[in-house]
């Protein structure tokens, strides 16, 4: 593959190709700082779709080589496709279920990269649990739930990992902003029910529960907050929304959208107070918000409909009440619509790349082993770009 000469995006794939045309900070990132990705080899566990395509596109053209894996049932096949047909190895399928997942996370740290840009930490997890690859210089983690579950393991990496979604700017801009867009416009796609004056819920008021509820709230939606941090409680007051215990809240509640990327939040007392008809949502990376074995427990039978990536399931309850869930709390955004706005991924993008090559060329004084958010230079450069960019529109 040929060293990057332009900005435009190698991969023949039209949603790729429209995505790079509107993603021009990591195209102009990717001009400056291509050389620190030449020769080395990457793995990397995203969402495939269009925008992360472009990453991958500009990182191969690069020189660098690239294993890639999806997260589990988000991967848009044809993207897929087209990244095989370019030369770069695309380990899985969107139908692969969380063992196949773990073996595709195997297959891509066997190709031993001395780079990792993972989503949701099951790369690096797999690292730890090897005792380490040979070569690796660091990592990047795009998630809150994947910078998470390191800080909460035991042994933490000796090697240094960059939490992306630690930036602030990210957090603003992409995750209130794109989330809370791209997590309405999903659930519409999967329910075609109308929001004005509908009750919702919102289960955590971080960066993204915060942009979910905001946006649902500007559509007419009668909207509810319950978040057990007394700060972000009262964010969600002081924003317009009504604050109270989740158990409280659901017995009213006919749209429910988890967001706090914490397992197990809704479990069986939380099933018990929820009324008939509720329609569930996940928005968190993880699809453990909602309790399986507590939901299976009340289940007494399920219906599924609807296309794939809009699946409903109809639960219905021993006590004959019905719930219905959305593509089993997958990330509504990825598997019912397109991911979060092109323009929000060009700033998280661009924030992985600058980050990915400040590891791989050691040039960022500030970094060390362990967690770390992404460095406060590169944050406020890109920031600044991001400023310039929506100025000349």
């Amino acid at each position: 593959m040929s060293q990057l000469t332009s900005a435009r995006c190698p991969i023949p794939h039209d949603g790729t190709q429209w995505a790079a045309r509107h993603m021009p900070m990591l195209a102009a990132t990717m001009q400056t700082h291509a050389s620190a990705f030449a020769g080395r080899r990457i793995g990397i566990c995203l969402h495939i779709e269009p925008k992360t395509a472009v990453l991958v596109g500009l990182l191969a053209q690069a020189g660098a080589e690239i294993v890639l894996t999806g997260s589990p049932g988000t991967t848009q096949e044809d993207t897929a496709d087209a990244l095989r047909g370019y030369g770069i190895t695309v380990v899985g399928h969107r139908s692969d279920d969380l063992a196949r997942h773990r073996e595709n996370i195997a297959r891509v740290l066997d190709a031993q990269p001395d780079l990792i840009l993972d989503n949701g930490a099951d790369l690096i997890e797999g690292v730890l649990a090897r005792g380490g690859l040979p070569g690796l210089v660091g990592a990047t983690e795009e998630t809150t739930t994947g910078g998470l579950r390191i800080r909460s393991w035991e042994s933490q990496p000796d090697f240094p990992v960059i939490v992306i979604n630690d930036s602030r700017l990210k957090l603003l801009v992409e995750n209130e902003f794109g989330v809370g867009q791209s997590v309405v416009q999903g659930f519409m796609n999967a329910t075609n029910l109308m929001l004005p004056g509908a009750r919702a819920t919102v289960v955590g008021y971080g960066p993204c529960g915060r942009g979910v509820a905001d946006t649902l709230a500007r559509l007419g939606a009668r909207v509810t907050v319950a978040d057990t941090d007394p700060y972000r409680a009262l964010e969600a007051v002081m924003a317009g929304h009504r604050v109270g215990a989740l158990v409280d809240l659901l017995p009213r509640t006919q749209l429910l959208f988890l967001a706090t990327g914490h397992p197990g939040v809704i479990g069986a007392a939380e099933l018990g107070a929820l009324r008939d008809g509720t329609v569930v949502a996940g928005v968190g990376h993880m699809p453990w918000e909602l309790d399986a074995d507590a939901l299976a427990e009340h289940t007494v039978s399920v219906h599924r409909s609807g296309p794939s990536g809009q699946e409903r399931a109809v639960h219905r309850l021993r006590d004959g009440r019905e719930i219905v869930i959305l593509a089993d709390t997958k990330m509504i955004n990825l598997t019912a619509a397109k991911g979060n706005p092109i323009e929000a991924m060009d700033l998280g993008l661009t924030l992985q790349a600058r980050s990915l090559a400040a590891i791989a060329t050691g040039h960022s004084p500030a970094l060390a082993s362990g967690v770390q958010a992404v460095p406060a230079s590169i944050d406020r450069q890109v920031a600044a770009h991001l400023v310039d960019t929506l100025s000349r529109i």
